[in-house]
């Protein structure tokens, strides 16, 4: 759902641009007094897992392509301020090396992607673990993971709108429909992942995701 530079105006690239350039200058205050050596490298595997997802990807309207985004895994297991900085990796080095994205339009697709997603999974997912503690992390991580999806899709829609570039009535639709089928396959892989990893190594996850929303 990497929106190409040229589809935003000049307001809704600088509105976007400011809201995710304080977020993320919040985020890495809250994280790097936070961060061990442990974590970094995990980082990196989350970062490249990520990346190498996001690499399929096909058009869907409006200048926008659809994907797996990948920000549920990450906040579920490094908590929402960690998975927006390993998306917003992620983001920048597709924009330089892959031209998938721009420059201009890096704000919103950092917003959306690196921001709303993370943040609404992990919200979903959070909910479902605290009221079933046993088991709950599996429904949360699936539901959270393709709600995030549809969030940020629904946010590209809201941006493309406010730029004049498509009718709001026109993309939304079609980017929602895409984006459901898509968070599918997104829930299925963070709650597979997670699985794994509560099988195999969960204490170490749960101890990175004590980043959390009060961070």
């Amino acid at each position: 759902m990497h929106i190409p530079d040229g589809f935003l105006n000049w307001q809704t690239c600088a509105t976007t641009a400011a809201a995710s350039s304080g977020y993320l200058m919040t985020a890495l205050y809250k994280t790097g007094a936070r961060l061990n050596q442990k974590q970094i490298p995990l980082m990196g595997v989350m970062g490249a897992f990520i990346f190498a997802a996001q690499m399929v990807n096909f058009p869907i309207a409006g200048g926008t392509s659809g994907h797996l985004a990948g920000g549920t895994l990450a906040a579920t297991v490094f908590g929402p301020w960690v998975a927006s900085i390993i998306m917003t990796s992620v983001l920048v080095i597709q924009w330089l090396f892959m031209n998938d994205g721009g420059l201009t339009v890096l704000g919103a697709n950092v917003l959306n992607l690196a921001v709303i997603g993370p943040w609404v999974g992990y919200l979903v997912y959070i909910l479902f673990t605290k009221l079933f503690p046993k088991k709950g992390y599996v429904t949360g991580a699936f539901l959270g993971a393709w709600l995030s999806v549809l969030a940020a899709a629904g946010a590209v829609g809201i941006e493309l709108a406010a730029s004049g570039t498509i009718e709001l009535s026109v993309v939304l639709p079609v980017i929602l429909f895409w984006h459901a089928l898509i968070g599918i396959g997104e829930g299925i892989i963070t709650s597979a992942v997670l699985i794994y990893l509560e099988k195999n190594n969960w204490p170490l996850v749960k101890k990175a995701a004590e980043v959390h929303v009060n961070g």
